[in-house]
């Protein structure tokens, strides 16, 4: 073992011991040691590229992405550090799967709190089994719950993370896209804000693949792009829709009972509308998996938790015209008080609602 293995196995330990006045010991540990086993399969890419048992396949994605990296350090302003510099081969489809519950008549996601990430709106397994069965049991207390893969995901900084063979053989747009929304978790981070944190990321990651098109993209890339962009608002759209039907069916004074015969059915609709979009977008089933499981509202907080400020932010870094001026102008979002915080973001994402606000006043 290494000393930066070394250093790496006592961060860890060390954050197993601070929970381990918890009933959660168990938890840090299958993450403590899911997260060094990832660590100890990764290589530099230099080295997988100098070897010549590894296939071309590989080596070409590789070479790519050393490409999308100097590009999110160079153009992007994002960490030039040693994330994404070396690669795992895990072994798995998935590095993690990610657990997300709401109540069965609530969109108010259930939060669970960590010594580093702070209270987040999703309970991480390195183990699809470990996953399922937690899931279990929160359905058990009646809650609505979502079991999801997880390709890639950041440290913040406290490890160089490594591209995985979860994700490394994705489109070139793609891989840019999640090297560009990894590497945003380590420019700015609030503990305790998921929606803020994703939303910034995903930004941050449309921006960023939008450049990285114009600067190495060809006509077919774009082209590929813009209709893939496209399907992604659509589906947006009719999540948001039914999402607003649920809001209200969960605000209403009508009983319990009724209140899930209508969930029911507006879940039926979801389905039966997802299904036409589909038709629509000429069989492309890309969205397939969201839909594998019987949907709940724990779907639909996963999704709102990524997206529900890219408006504000996108409208942000359109008004401070740079990258420096805008990760600058996110810090001090950050720094606000969380009230606070999402006011100022309202304003950004409806600027002439804001005004009129103010002259009311």
């Amino acid at each position: 073992m290494g000393i930066a293995m070394k250093w790496r196995g006592v961060l860890l330990s060390g954050l197993v011991v601070a929970a381990a006045g918890c009933s959660q010991l168990g938890y840090y540990v299958q993450a403590a040691q899911g997260q060094l086993s990832v660590m100890s399969a990764a290589r530099p890419i230099d080295d997988w590229l100098a070897d010549p048992s590894v296939a071309d396949k590989l080596k070409t994605r590789l070479g790519t992405i050393k490409a999308i990296r100097r590009f999110a350090a160079t153009e992007l302003g994002l960490p030039d550090n040693a994330s994404f510099t070396s690669y795992a081969d895990i072994q798995r489809p998935y590095v993690m799967w990610n657990v997300v519950a709401a109540p069965a008549l609530s969109l108010k996601p259930k939060q669970w709190c960590f010594p580093v990430a702070g209270c987040v709106s999703y309970r991480g397994y390195y183990s699809k089994e470990a996953a399922q069965d937690y899931a279990a049991e929160l359905r058990g207390e009646h809650y609505d719950v979502q079991v999801g893969g997880v390709p890639a995901y950041s440290t913040l900084g406290w490890f160089s993370d490594p591209v995985l063979s979860t994700f490394v053989h994705y489109p070139e747009t793609e891989l840019a896209r999640l090297i560009f929304h990894e590497l945003a978790h380590q420019v700015v981070y609030v503990q305790g804000d998921s929606a803020f944190n994703e939303s910034f990321a995903v930004t941050v990651e449309e921006a960023g693949v939008e450049r990285w098109l114009q600067a190495h993209g060809d006509d077919k890339m774009r082209a590929a792009y813009v209709a893939q962009q496209r399907r992604k608002q659509d589906f947006l759209a009719l999540l948001r829709k039914h999402r607003q039907l649920l809001a209200e069916n969960y605000a209403s004074s009508a009983s319990d009972a009724d209140k899930l015969q209508r969930k029911a059915a507006i879940f039926q609709s979801l389905q039966d509308e997802y299904q036409t979009l589909k038709q629509q977008w000429g069989g492309y089933a890309g969205y397939d998996r969201w839909f594998a499981e019987p949907l709940s509202n724990a779907h639909l907080v996963s999704v709102a938790t990524y997206h529900d400020y890219v408006p504000a932010f996108r409208a942000l870094l359109a008004q401070e015209g740079s990258d420096v001026k805008f990760y600058a102008a996110v810090r001090m979002l950050a720094a606000l008080e969380p009230t606070l915080r999402q006011q100022r973001l309202a304003a950004l994402a409806h600027p002439a609602s804001a005004a009129v606000a103010t002259i009311s006043k």
